[in-house]
């Protein structure tokens, strides 16, 4: 334990080279917590113990599924792993499959296309204005009752950058009605938001900065227990690791593409992917933030899979062309999968993490979400989801099909796992019970 009381929000500062501050949020080390790992302990006395602070993540990959090859067949726990969920099995127990939930306010009469008035019902369980989406996004919602008393009230991240350009099917959260918060996809940006920092020596790889907090650290060292210097030690080189492959990325990867020429936007995804859900984690371990929103491709993406082997064609379009085929049902089944292995190494890191007398993923509630069910008809009941964390009675382990809708879900979620006051959210009319 620490010789002295150490609060969560401890961060080690210092100054760059341009005089702009740094800051390294740390992790929860066991000196911030009660003898029984159950809480952080009061910095003065006659206070009362606060609970372990609550983390929600919306993660979503845009162009729907393939139902045959990612729905289970059997419900409750017994359910057999399809082909799209494998990357998932290490992480079974800490899983609900749902499926069968519609999304009533995609098929409202309006302007725009299916994807347009399915993504604005998806997030926000209103109908797509024509300009975006009709109200704040579930995130949002959520981050207005928790996220205040951060340093940022949530954050917003993405990963592959091509789509068709219009808003709707760029941003993921939405602040209000038409307000959308785009997603940082460049990790050097979303690096130096964290980190508080304008400084380009880092990039350079002539200095860290781990440099300029060192003084911090070290007086920081002499606070601790031998078991958090050593846990600290090991997050300060796990940071060092990230800034150093942050800062070998090739230089055009510091570039947005909105709508990627014929020849397609080649980058490597799956790398940036794991980087954007570094610095992401980073950021709910350390207290930065309780929300996050995660768009790993965009809605309506237009992204290409090299790493696959599938680069003739777009997401789109492959969700599309051909996909009755063999040929096209393999190639949409390798995507999904892919889509599935990204989300398996979040948890993989959010159940690395310690965490009072558990780990960071008892204590976050994860959506994994798609704008539409089957893509090819761009159905937009029977919505296929997954819920994963261990948070305030979360039912995992199992496959669920239910009957309900999206705004029904998200209201369960704010108010039963989340534990705020929400007592209403667009197209809800009831809680769901077999969430919690």
């Amino acid at each position: 334990m620490a010789t002295t009381p150490l609060s969560r929000r401890t961060f080690l500062r210092g100054l760059g080279l341009s005089g702009a501050i740094i800051r390294v949020g740390l992790p929860a080390l066991e000196g911030m917590f009660n003898p029984s790992g159950t809480a952080y302990a009061a910095a003065t006395k006659g206070v009362a113990d606060r609970a372990i602070e609550s983390r929600f993540v919306l993660w979503f990959n845009g162009n729907g599924i393939l139902e045959r090859f990612w729905v289970p067949r059997e419900e409750g726990a017994a359910y057999q792993t399809t082909p799209c969920l494998t990357p998932l099995a290490p992480f079974r127990d800490s899983v609900h499959v749902i499926t069968g939930l519609d999304n009533p306010a995609a098929r409202m009469p309006g302007p725009g296309n299916d994807h347009h008035r399915a993504m604005s019902a998806l997030v926000s369980g209103t109908s797509f204005t024509g300009r975006g989406a009709g109200g704040p996004s579930i995130d949002q919602v959520i981050a207005a009752k928790i996220g205040r008393d951060s340093r940022f009230r949530s954050i917003q991240v993405g990963v592959c950058q091509e789509s068709f350009g219009e808003s709707i099917q760029r941003n993921l959260s939405w602040a209000d009605r038409d307000r959308p918060l785009p997603p940082e996809m460049i990790p050097h940006r979303l690096f130096d938001r964290l980190f508080g920092t304008k400084d380009e020596h880092w990039i350079d790889r002539k200095k860290s900065v781990l440099d300029a907090v060192q003084d911090d650290a070290v007086s920081l060292k002499t606070k601790l227990g031998h078991g958090d210097q050593a846990r600290l030690e090991e997050y300060l080189t796990s940071v060092r690791d990230l800034e150093k492959s942050v800062a070998s990325l090739p230089p055009q990867y510091r570039e947005v593409v909105e709508r990627p020429p014929d020849g397609g936007d080649l980058k490597d995804w799956p790398r940036i992917a794991k980087l954007q859900t570094d610095l992401m984690v980073h950021a709910l371990a350390s207290g930065q933030t309780r929300v996050a929103s995660y768009m790993l491709t965009k809605c309506q993406g237009l992204s290409r899979f090299p790493w696959l082997g599938l680069t003739s064609q777009r997401h789109h379009e492959y969700t599309h062309d051909g996909v009755e085929t063999p040929t096209g049902q393999r190639m949409l089944r390798d995507i999904c999968r892919w889509h599935v292995e990204e989300f398996a190494y979040l948890l993989a890191k959010l159940k690395s993490i310690p965490e009072g007398e558990g780990t960071l993923l008892d204590h976050t509630c994860v959506a994994f979400v798609h704008e539409h069910a089957e893509a090819n008809p761009h159905k937009s009941s029977g919505l296929a989801m997954i819920l994963a964390g261990g948070l305030n009675g979360l039912k995992t382990g199992m496959h669920t099909k239910m009957t309900g809708t999206i705004g029904d879900l998200y209201l369960t979620l704010a108010g039963e796992v989340m534990k705020t006051d929400l007592d209403a959210f667009p197209t809800a009319s009831q809680r769901l019970s077999d969430i919690v």
